[in-house]
């Protein structure tokens, strides 16, 4: 199986028909065999590290992607501890995000992977078109947040729209919301499941897909250099020039 894929692959990238031998086993689009749909939360509380790897998935091909980095993702989120002990049960620390964060840069500047990382905090972390997180889903990054969605909870948004936000939600839920406005769609497997108005995020309260209070707020940036369209970090310059968000709009 794994030799056919390749053949498949390679024969795709040639600009060939793959043989009919190869298509009987991969008849899925040409994207299918680059890169894989993002999925879903197995538990309760694996947000963190689903979402991390979710990231990877949108910005890298498989073929992109090393053992090591799923196995560290895995290894170093669900890290908080139930008030009973049970280790895993309060789901991932700002620690461990911001420990991976750091991870992803080292690994990229080792060459092994050209991947590059940052991690946000406090009152860097909100939506509207100067912020950072906008600036980066608009030049070909990922972003990994912690909001709300009954209690903490991370996703991974994708893209900016018409001021919606593009993310993919790990937590499967197939019920209309309350709000109207916060749309499912189901025909983005690899990039997002929701589109989200930017209004819901810069509350400081704790409803749905809000960011919360600004102190407790975090994201993680992440690139692959190779599409990253412009540096991942605003210039010195442009930073000056950004007023202080107004967070309720």
């Amino acid at each position: 199986m794994h030799k056919a894929k390749k053949k498949f692959e390679q024969q795709y990238r040639n600009g060939n028909r793959p043989s009919d031998e190869v298509s009987v086993i991969f008849t899925e689009e040409r994207d299918f065999a680059m890169k894989n749909p993002l999925h879903y939360q197995l538990s309760e509380y694996d947000c963190g590290p689903t979402s991390m790897m979710n990231a990877l998935a949108y910005l890298f091909e498989r073929e992109e992607i090393p053992p090591e980095a799923i196995r560290n993702m895995m290894l170093y989120c669900l890290d908080c501890h139930s008030k009973e002990g049970i280790p895993g049960k309060r789901g991932t620390s700002r620690a461990a995000m911001m420990f991976l964060s750091n991870w992803l840069n080292e690994y990229g500047e080792l060459g092994i992977m050209s991947v590059s990382s940052e991690y946000l905090s406090g009152r860097s972390v909100y939506i509207n078109k100067e912020s950072r997180i906008n600036h980066a889903l608009n030049h070909g990054g990922a972003a990994v947040v912690r909001l709300y969605l009954e209690e903490e909870h991370y996703v991974l948004m994708t893209g900016v729209e018409n001021g919606n936000i593009l993310l993919f939600d790990p937590y499967y839920w197939d019920k209309p919301y309350e709000q109207k406005d916060i749309l499912m769609d189901w025909n983005h497997p690899r990039s997002y499941n929701r589109v989200v108005p930017f209004k819901y995020f810069n509350q400081e309260n704790e409803e749905i897909y809000s960011l919360g209070p600004v102190e407790e707020r975090e994201a993680v940036l992440i690139f692959n250099e190779k599409t990253k369209t412009v540096p991942s970090i605003l210039s010195d310059h442009n930073r000056k020039r950004i007023s202080i968000p107004d967070f309720q709009n």
